[in-house]
């Protein structure tokens, strides 16, 4: 290869500053690859991310907020017009978004170079989301590679990846001299003290308390011993649980009265420094407490450079120090261990020998071979292409199939105080006149909990905690709720009849299927509780909203017998009201359509999913299919409008257009396909969402992209130019349904080989067949029908 063409290799992962093994091992590669490559090797770093306060600079080239879908679909086109030649994914579980990290395969499926991916972990009781997601992995890439001799096997017998698509590559460590402890231990005045070390970042699995419950026994045998425990704290363990586990083990020094005999350094060491602690160190120690650990860069180092080693059996150790190279003692046996390093610092001969046959197996995992094993992987003559390279990109290939502002919480914030969320603005200016109401903070709670899912922004977390709050002070002892608040924060005597009950128990079940943390269940679950007596006495747009609630309730708690029964005699109830409802012509719930429609086949798509009663879905597909056919024109979406809705026999009413009904048939479509596996009700769902963006009746946009807000109506003249609570939320949470879905239609378009883009180009979409006559028959002499990242 030409030198003044270098192969151009992407590499993602996480990376430095960000504190954290995969960060350091990639950054490794880069340099030892680069200097195998002499030259030819031009990396391009794209970064997972997951603090926002992060700085990176060359070679970081992109950046991917780690729970952002669209982030990596926009990735995805990023590289693939970056005209890289070979693409290396660093995989790990905890390191990208979705179930599982379900959002890489999205990102992979999208690319057109070959990929490698190295697999820092392989589990070997996988559940089905785990399995699934490193399937599609391996599926995506070229060559998989794995770090030890279990991992090959584990891939053959447990994922079915063939053997001739993985390469063993070991963990590369560095290349340093073996030399006596003691020259090194004045840089840390431990001259005369015999060392015993534990590096890396702390968390609860790394069994650290197990070693100090040994070191009584350890410091009888050798007074001058001192344990040095060199890491911070894990960052994403820091921001769950602060410091509690290091205090933990501060306590167990005081108890043990270890003070003389241990240190703790936390803080993160740059390499030169843990060079140096390595090398001070006698004795290094594992006592990790479980065995499913498949690498180990802080074992492989402390092999490397030819320590006499201690650990528990976890995978990567027993191949590491294996034949002689090293001690094992079981888990959680503190006197075991205690035993084999008193063995190790009396008995020269065992400690030289552990320490010359580590050293030794070492040099064959250095970092500068390591590098050339991973530089003859990108630079092999003929890797294959994933898709046929094309000269020309078509205009709808140019264009990202997530064509949707980024979410906003901008005019969300500007409305709410520390109260909750105003109902109404003039323009965009909070109108206190009409206080609060509960019903907008029941949505605002919806739509914070989703937020936060997928974005997990403080300022998401900090919103969701006020208006949760809202609503669980609306609830009365008695498990009533109530819905209007004055500005003054007094509630109103006599409220006129609301949903605001129905929309409580779908706010709180939501918060139950999506907890931020574990905590907010047991206060959640006490407020549903004590309410979910009252769903009976609904009109039957609350009994709609509480069948959402129910639902999330059991995605949590999947055996609650009480909330089953109650759910099934809900969904009864709305049967019941539309068999007295319908008619041939008016298969509908009620003789007139209002606002807020598509939530009630919404609610028996839904409960089709939990129960087998095929009456469920059979409604809510005839009720879907006939409000399709009074709001969808077969090219855009024609809302009912406010101004004298749609009574049967009656006129249409074509304005004013309220938001609520877009989000509600967003949500529905959804819904509807979930329950249906047809794909043709996510291609309807996106162009419910355009209704927002200009696709409707006068071509103008609701959403307000400059306030981040949504207009709170469509006209016969114009917008309503008021951004209130109800129209925003309802443009986020269709926003929010919308990216959700792109996980979904990624893989219909992979499965079908023809994209959502090309499909409005051509005009053309495969579906299954329906039972019901679809509203492209209906509509087709207007116009004919058409249809993540990871």
């Amino acid at each position: 290869m030409a030198k003044d063409s270098p192969k151009k290799v992407v590499l993602i992962s996480s990376f430095p500053p960000r504190i954290c093994g995969i960060a350091t091992f990639t950054s490794d590669l880069i340099k030892s690859t680069a200097s195998a490559a002499k030259g030819e090797f031009e990396p391009l770093v794209v970064a997972v991310r997951s603090d926002n306060d992060l700085r990176y600079s060359d070679p970081v080239k992109f950046e991917i907020r780690q729970n952002v879908k669209s982030d990596y679909i926009c990735a995805a086109d990023y590289i693939n017009f970056s005209h890289v030649d070979v693409i290396s994914v660093q995989h790990e579980f905890g390191l990208f978004g979705g179930e599982a990290g379900a959002y890489l395969g999205l990102l992979l499926n999208r690319l057109k170079a070959p990929i490698i991916t190295t697999l820092h972990t392989v589990i070997d009781d996988p559940g089905p989301a785990y399995r699934k997601s490193l399937v599609e992995v391996c599926n995506a890439s070229y060559r998989v590679v794995t770090m030890n001799e279990r991992g090959v096997s584990m891939l053959r017998d447990i994922y079915d990846i063939p053997g001739k698509k993985v390469r063993l590559i070991a963990h590369g460590i560095p290349d340093l001299p073996f030399v006596d402890s003691n020259y090194y231990k004045h840089k840390f005045g431990l001259e005369g003290r015999r060392t015993i070390l534990t590096f890396g970042l702390l968390n609860k699995n790394k069994g650290i308390e197990v070693m100090l419950r040994a070191m009584p026994a350890i410091i009888k045998a050798d007074p001058s011993v001192v344990y040095i425990v060199l890491g911070m704290t894990h960052p994403s363990v820091l921001k769950h649980e602060g410091e509690s586990y290091r205090f933990s083990l501060q306590q167990i020094v005081k108890d043990l009265k270890l003070q003389e005999h241990v240190i703790f350094h936390n803080r993160f060491v740059k390499e030169e420094e843990l060079h140096n602690f390595l090398c001070a160190a006698d004795v290094y120690v594992t006592p990790y407490l479980n065995q499913e650990q498949l690498t180990s860069g802080t074992l492989s180092f402390a092999v490397g450079t030819g320590k006499a080693v201690v650990s528990t059996p976890y995978w990567a150790a027993m191949e590491l120090l294996a034949d002689g190279r090293g001690k094992l003692v079981r888990f959680s046996d503190s006197k075991q261990i205690a035993e084999a390093i008193v063995e190790v610092l009396q008995k020269d001969s065992l400690f030289y020998s552990l320490r010359r046959q580590a050293y030794d197996y070492g040099r064959t995992r250095t970092w500068p071979k390591i590098g050339q094993a991973y530089w003859k992987l990108f630079s092999a003559k003929r890797l294959p292409l994933r898709m046929a390279a094309k000269t020309t990109l078509s205009a709808a290939e140019t264009i990202s199939s997530i064509e949707v502002p980024e979410p906003s919480l901008d005019h969300i914030k500007k409305l709410t105080d520390d109260t909750g969320l105003y109902q109404h603005a003039k323009f965009t200016i909070p109108n206190r006149e009409y206080g609060y109401c509960t019903d907008d903070n029941a949505r605002a709670v919806i739509a914070m909990t989703k937020y936060y899912s997928q974005y997990p922004e403080p300022q998401a977390f900090e919103l969701l905690n006020t208006y949760l709050s809202f609503i669980i002070h609306s609830q009365n002892s008695d498990g009533s709720i109530r819905n209007f608040m004055n500005f003054d924060r007094t509630w109103w005597k006599d409220e006129p009849l609301n949903d605001a009950f129905g929309r409580v128990l779908w706010a709180l079940g939501t918060v139950m299927a999506h907890p931020p943390t574990p905590a907010y269940l047991s206060i959640v679950k006490d407020c549903f509780d004590r309410s979910v007596e009252h769903v009976a006495k609904q009109l039957p747009r609350g009994m709609a909203y509480s069948i959402l609630g129910m639902s999330d309730y059991l995605k949590q708690f999947p055996g609650a017998s009480d909330i089953k029964r109650q759910l099934e005699i809900t969904a009864n109830g709305l049967v019941t009201q539309y068999e007295e409802s319908s008619y041939p012509d008016w298969p509908w719930f009620e003789d007139v359509l209002t606002y807020d429609n598509a939530v009630f086949p919404h609610a028996l798509f839904v409960t089709s999913l939990t129960f087998d009663n095929p009456k469920y879905l059979e409604i809510a597909e005839k009720a879907c299919e006939f409000l399709l056919a009074n709001t969808f024109n077969g090219d855009l979406f024609s809302f009912i409008g406010c101004k004298g809705w749609y009574e049967r026999g009656g006129t249409r009413a074509a304005f004013d257009q309220q938001p609520i009904e877009a989000a509600s048939t967003v949500m529905m479509l959804r819904a509807a396909y979930d329950a249906t596996q047809n794909d043709r009700f996510l291609t309807l769902q996106r162009k419910a969402f355009d209704w927002f963006l200009g696709q409707n009746d006068l071509h103008i946009p609701l959403y307000d992209f400059r306030t981040k807000g949504c207009n709170d109506g469509l006209l016969r003249d114009g917008v309503n130019t008021n951004q209130g609570a109800e129209s925003t939320l309802s443009f986020l949470l269709s926003l929010l349904a919308i990216v959700e879905s792109y996980a979904i239609v990624d893989k219909i378009e992979a499965r079908k080989g023809l994209s959502l883009r090309d499909a409005k180009v051509t005009g053309k979409i495969t579906q299954k067949p329906s039972p019901i006559k679809s509203i492209a028959a209906k509509t087709k002499s207007k116009k004919d029908q058409v249809e993540e990242l990871a």
